[in-house]
């Protein structure tokens, strides 16, 4: 329980130190369809992906602790470590099947947290959803949780440079309406359900 209320302190702290003024004011943050998150239940958030800057941008947009795998090594580094612990990202270990993170992301669905999950598993240079991975409708049917589509609008183009003088691209981040989970873990429902994802991020980002 003491674990949980640090946890939930040093996310507050940092999305509203940190992440706002970067999102509000250098990025001129805006949110669409605010009326499609979920408030109650856990659920798996499926967006593109762009940028670095992607997670926190995401997590405090929606306003949900939304925790996201990030790299091993990071936890590495002592603060910085600490930091993305405290603040729910869970490591995973690029190249491999790893189990433990599969139990990782199970275990914080049943405890009632939110998990994030760039659909492409790694940046694309368009923005745009390009080759999806079935990751994320196998945890929906393992766990029985709504599936979010969410775009995130211009992040793979945050700063634009003109004779040496930065331009800060608007942040737009539209969430669509709620995917049911897959029936079964079979390979055409786990791959219908992924492209109708692809479908729904592509859409909203236009």
């Amino acid at each position: 329980m003491k674990n949980h209320i640090i946890q939930k302190f040093i996310y507050e702290l940092v999305s509203k130190l940190f992440v706002l003024p970067i999102y509000k004011f250098l990025f001129r943050g805006h949110l669409i369809g605010r009326e499609n998150i979920p408030q109650k239940d856990s659920f798996i958030m499926v967006s593109n992906h762009g940028s670095l800057l992607d997670p926190p941008l995401l997590g405090h947009a929606l306003g949900r602790n939304i925790s996201f795998m990030a790299k091993a090594e990071l936890f590495k580094i002592p603060l910085l470590g600490f930091v993305i612990r405290a603040c729910g990202a869970y490591p995973v270990k690029r190249g491999i099947a790893d189990k433990n993170t599969i139990k990782t992301a199970c275990k914080k669905l049943s405890d009632n947290n939110c998990i994030g999950i760039f659909i492409d598993g790694t940046r694309q240079k368009n923005g745009r959803v390009n080759k999806p991975k079935q990751g994320a409708a196998l945890l929906a049917f393992k766990n029985q949780k709504l599936l979010l589509p969410v775009a995130i609008v211009n992040s793979h183009r945050l700063i634009k440079f003109k004779f040496c003088i930065p331009f800060f691209s608007k942040i737009v981040i539209k969430v669509g309406k709620p995917v049911q989970p897959p029936q079964n873990s079979s390979r055409i429902n786990l791959n219908s359900v992924t492209m109708l994802l692809q479908e729904r991020i592509n859409n909203l980002i236009g």
